[in-house]
This record gives structure tokens, sequence and C-alpha cells, in this order.
């Protein structure tokens, strides 16, 4: 088959493109090369599978005219591309919704005018449940915990989409599912919740997992907002790749869905409170800390329900959570000098060609 990539140069979108290429999937890599570090995992991809085994675009999602040639014959589109953090949407909230709400647009009509009829996977966000004012939350001691919600926060919560971000992809989100009532388009929405692992060129801003990792070995100043004790569940990359295949297989069953892609309530950790002592022991020596306020739409605690995929793809996380960050500790400790030139400290940059949820 024929996958089209879009953000294809992205942490996602790399690991993603090496499996495909690896069992012999053609592939188009469709990136503007915005994001830091999606140069270095397009260099990457050309050097372990050459030049010729692949196509790569170097386009943007804003582009309608480009995105409609170039899925003319795909089979598959894997929409990965947007703009990523919530600090970049409040400060530039035009961008954010030209990239993520009408750059997703224009991959829907891309796959709507294809003869080929692709596949549409859509990367969504956890984000697009917002605060969740409404959910009782208890504080303990390392972390904050549900008090109702023991297998975490199902697809069938009602949205409420705060900072333009959410916004802007729940946006997208609610295309991509119309699209499939409307039109008949075979469509999935996979909401996703803090995905990490190697070629991810983790900022202050997003990807905080690999950032507090990068930061930690190239001595960087770390700054901890709020008070560390808020809960995500980690999904690894790999792990979120099988969900993608098996989607791509079920699709004649699954189309018009929304599934919650996270590491559910088995792979959840506090972002400082628990995951600090994890870092600090594959280091061996403390790491020093700045604490910063709260951010806006920064949620206490998302743990996705992830029975539904469970159910529907036959899917469930393989990478616990230690053993996922330290694969990725020993990824970052290999790749010290790639990461030194291409992570800035709290750097925050627009993207409308890599996507890292």
């Amino acid at each position: 088959m024929h996958y089209l990539i879009t953000g294809g140069a992205g942490f996602i979108g790399s690991n993603y493109v090496r499996r495909l290429l690896e069992r012999g999937e053609r592939v188009t890599v469709y990136d503007n090369l915005s994001r830091k570090g999606a140069d270095a995992n397009l260099r990457w991809l050309q050097a372990e599978f050459g030049h010729d085994n692949f196509t790569f675009i170097r386009g943007d999602i804003r582009d309608a005219a480009l995105m409609t040639i170039t899925a003319l014959d795909a089979d598959v589109i894997v929409h990965l591309a947007a703009q990523v953090a919530v600090t970049t949407s409040v400060e530039r909230p035009r961008e954010d919704i030209e990239i993520n709400a009408m750059g997703t647009f224009n991959v829907l009509e891309a796959a709507r005018y294809s003869p080929s009829r692709p596949m549409v996977l859509y990367a969504s966000t956890n984000k697009v449940y917002g605060s969740m004012e409404g959910v009782i939350i208890e504080e303990r001691d390392t972390r904050y915990a549900y008090r109702d919600y023991p297998y975490g926060i199902p697809e069938s919560y009602p949205t409420d989409f705060h900072s333009p971000y959410g916004c802007s992809k729940g946006a997208g989100d609610q295309y991509v599912r119309d699209y499939a009532r409307i039109y008949g388009m075979p469509t999935v929405v996979f909401r996703q919740s803090c995905i990490y692992g190697p070629r991810q060129f983790g900022v202050e801003d997003q990807g905080w997992v690999a950032w507090f990792i990068i930061a930690a070995q190239l001595a960087k100043s770390i700054t901890i907002f709020g008070n560390g004790k808020q809960v995500r569940d980690l999904l690894h990359v790999e792990d979120l790749l099988d969900a993608y295949d098996a989607a791509v297989g079920s699709m004649d069953r699954i189309s018009g869905q929304i599934y919650n892609l996270g590491g559910g309530p088995e792979n959840q950790l506090s972002i400082w409170a628990e995951f600090a002592p994890i870092l600090e022991e594959l280091r061996g020596e403390p790491i020093p800390t700045a604490r910063g306020g709260w951010r806006p739409g920064d949620q206490r605690i998302f743990v996705a329900d992830i029975r539904k995929a469970e159910r529907d793809l036959n899917w469930r996380p393989k990478i616990d959570v230690k053993t996922g960050i330290e694969k990725l500790y020993h990824w970052v400790a290999a790749n010290e000098t790639l990461l030194e030139a291409y992570v800035g400290e709290g750097s925050r940059k627009p993207v409308a060609g890599s996507r890292v949820p």
C-alpha cells in the first residue's frame, strides 16, 4: 500500500516511516521541516533506507493545492502534521488555527477528491477534553487521582476545548469524524495521550518526557510548572504504531470511530514527583529544578480509558513505563551531540509539518 504521512519527519512520523519501509510499503513523507530536529530525522531515514526508497515532499498542510496533488494515489493518509504546543497557541492563535484546523480540512478535502479513496488516520489529543472541571480529583502524596474513573477517561466524556490548541485540534477531531458520516470516507480519530520514545526532540513546551531526559543529560535548566503531581499515562511510540497498524487492518469495521490511545491506568505516573526518581536513578545523581506557575489548560490528571481500543483493535500497550523511559534515556545518551545542536532551552517554534501529540 501507499502511505502518505503528513509530518513524516517528526517524532511519531519518522518512527512510523521506518516501520513501514522495513516491511516494504511505499511511503511518501510530507513535511515542511519547520520543527526542530525534523531535518535530522529526514537525514536519518535517508541514511537508513536510501534516498530512492521513499518520496519526500517539502510541503505545508496549509497548501491545499499541493496537498491535493500529493494525495492522488495514496491508500492511507496518516495525518500527524500540526502545531503542537499550548503555549504557542496562546501566543499565536491565528497561526494555530490555520495549521491545525484548516490544515486538517485540507487533508480531508485532498482525501475526498482522491480517486484512490484513502483511509485517514488523525492524531488528535487528550486536550479536547479540556480541564474536566466536573471530575472529582483527589490529591495524594505524589500524584493526583480520579475518584470515580478507575479506568481513566472514556471517549464518551464530553469534550470541552480549552486553550486555542484544544480548540484547533478539537475542530480537526470533529471534522475527521464527520467526514466519515457525511461523505462515507474511511476515517478514524486517535485522541493520543503523552506519546514518547526515540527521535523525540522534546522541548519545554511540548514532549515533556523527552525534554526532562534531554535537559538532564545536557545540563539545561528544568522548570516544573505547577506542583509536579500532575499525572499522565505514558504510551511508547512503538505501542502507538501497533494501534495504527491495527486500525488500517480494521478500517472496514471502525470507520468514523474515536479512540483514546494512551498508556492507560497501568502506565500512569506524575510528571515530576514520580518521574524524577526514575530519571535520578538512571543518572545516579539528583536533578536540580526551578518552579513555575500553572500553565493555561494544564490538566491536573489525564489517564485514558483504553478499553474501547483494546476491544475493537485487539490492542494494548506492551512497553511498561520504566522500560520505556530507560529506552529513551539510552537513546538520548547515545545522541547527545545531535540533541545539543537541535534542542534549545525552552525553545518554541511554530510548526505545520511535524506532529508530537
